[in-house]
């Protein structure tokens, strides 16, 4: 494989390494990239990974039965990947929390920065959690959208006729009260026991 054709596998690494928060240092790892097949197209500057496909970077995990990439005249790029679901993992940045997304396609587009899911989506950081039937995530601006199903939004009894969100409150770790040091006894007589 010549370095052309590892140039699509870093271009996924990149576009994926722009998720949330995503763990800064998983940028400069190595790729590891296992798959059934690949096909690499040097003249139009596509590779199409096929079965099983595994993609692992630092934190970052990818998961899809295909991954196509390609790159138009301006160095602007695109992947798509497809699966039954389609998963990613990476871990957050400076937190100890993984943002863990799952749809039948995730699409990245390093000209627009815009990373999409579709077909029941369903992203979860920490312990919150937004499931749709599509979502977008501008990675610069950091804004996250979900879209119910319109074909199915007819029935409201549908898994995809709405947006459905889980957001668990943050539990603070109280730190406990400093006790203050208790007061000085006073001891005066009582005055039936003076003696006059």
């Amino acid at each position: 494989m010549n370095l052309l054709s590892k140039f699509p596998v870093a271009l996924v690494c990149l576009l994926l390494a722009h998720t949330a928060n995503a763990e800064l240092a998983d940028r400069t790892k190595p790729v590891n990239l296992e798959a059934d097949s690949v096909t690499v197209d040097d003249i139009h500057k596509t590779s199409v990974y096929v079965g099983s496909v595994v993609l692992i970077q630092g934190t970052m995990l990818l998961r899809a039965d295909r991954i196509e990439v390609s790159e138009n005249g301006e160095g602007f790029n695109k992947a798509v990947a497809y699966g039954n679901p389609v998963y990613f993992r990476q871990k957050r940045d400076k937190v100890d929390e993984y943002v863990e997304g799952y749809a039948s396609r995730i699409d990245m587009d390093s000209k627009s920065n815009m990373v999409y899911l579709t077909g029941n989506a369903r992203l979860k950081k920490g312990e919150d959690e937004l499931r749709g039937h599509t979502m977008t995530y501008n990675t610069t601006s950091e804004v996250f959208e979900a879209r119910n199903d319109p074909t199915a939004a007819k029935d409201p009894n549908a898994p995809a006729s709405r947006v459905r969100a889980v957001i668990r409150p943050k539990v603070k770790t109280e730190t406990p009260a400093v006790a203050q040091p208790p007061l000085p006894l006073r001891s005066t007589p009582a005055p039936t026991l003076v003696k006059p």
